[in-house]
């Protein structure tokens, strides 16, 4: 069987990443051979990116809640809390401090243990409507996982870290990815988009058979 390698590209705040994550879970249950690395991608690296995007970060937040409705038909599990979001007082989250916990988790755990903080987070935000920028929820969010804190506070405060989640950023335009959630396969084959598993197991099964 050809080896399968599968970089997974992601930001805790995209919505489609929240269901596809779900299925790279199931993939990995059903293909336990494929290695999957995550990696980083920043959708709002700085406050100043919502005024680029959206025209100010009060905007973005209404703008944001639209893709949510749509994120939320993708999800298998349907797990998006929208309202609750629309009653929360504070404004969306930037990408960076989140990413950042990520990859700190990883120096502790490897990817098992940034995929668990990712998806911690990412249930905060989503269905817990929790602001994952705040230090003091991401602290809460890996007390819930089986990393280690301590170490994983050291790791946090690291240039080390953020050089590491910047090196991320180096492979997307290396790889030209316009948007996430992306997989790259074997550094080459790319899937964009929160696709069905279906299709992602149809893909990996024909690089497998050298199609």
């Amino acid at each position: 069987m050809n080896k399968i390698y599968i970089e997974f590209f992601h930001d805790v705040i995209c919505s489609f990443c929240f269901p596809m994550s779900y299925r790279m879970r199931q993939l990995q249950e059903m293909m336990p051979d494929v290695q999957i690395v995550h990696r980083s991608y920043a959708l709002v690296k700085s406050v100043e990116d919502f005024d680029f995007m959206f025209g100010s970060r009060v905007a973005a937040k209404t703008e944001i809640m639209s893709h949510w409705e749509h994120a939320n038909q993708n999800d298998d599990l349907h797990r998006f809390n929208i309202s609750g979001m629309r009653e929360t007082d504070f404004l969306f989250p930037t990408s960076m401090n989140a990413l950042i916990a990520c990859k700190a988790a990883y120096f502790v755990a490897g990817d098992a243990g940034y995929w668990d903080l990712f998806d911690n987070l990412q249930n905060a935000l989503f269905v817990q409507n929790q602001n994952i920028e705040e230090k003091e929820i991401i602290d809460d969010c890996v007390r819930n996982s089986s990393i280690d804190f301590d170490a994983w506070e050291q790791h946090y405060n690291s240039k080390k870290t953020k050089d590491a989640v910047e090196k991320d950023f180096l492979l997307v335009k290396e790889y030209n990815i316009q948007g996430v959630p992306c997989l790259v396969i074997n550094g080459k084959q790319q899937i964009s988009g929160a696709q069905p598993l279906s299709r992602i197991v149809q893909i990996i099964n024909d690089i497998i058979d050298g199609a």
